[in-house]
């Protein structure tokens, strides 16, 4: 499966938005690594018969899809939000949005 982000990118974006209350880049992040864990289970999920094969392909297959999609609103997020895209660094501006209330 193509990736346009590293796990470690992914995980730097996921640990700033923890710090500074930041979730939404942090969720989508997270789905991003759900897709991932999908996708790698149904490509090595035991076949055993062609109906089975093709479950697990037709799920890989949305499952690629889906992760595309969700790797371009990371990139969207991201230019939108100001992110530094070499660094994956917060920018200082979100750093300091207030905490919303829970």
């Amino acid at each position: 499966m193509k990736e346009q982000f590293d796990a470690a990118q992914i995980s730097k974006v996921i640990d700033q938005a923890l710090v500074y209350q930041c979730a939404c880049p942090a969720q989508v992040c997270r789905a991003i690594f759900e897709l991932r864990e999908l996708y790698e289970y149904q490509m090595n999920c035991a076949n055993d018969s062609v109906n089975d094969a093709l479950v697990h392909q037709t799920i890989a297959a949305a499952t690629e899809k889906s992760h595309e999609l969700m790797e371009e609103c990371l990139k969207k997020i991201l230019e939108i939000e100001g992110w530094d895209q070499s660094t994956f660094a917060m920018p200082e501006a979100l750093k300091k949005k207030p905490a919303k209330a829970l």
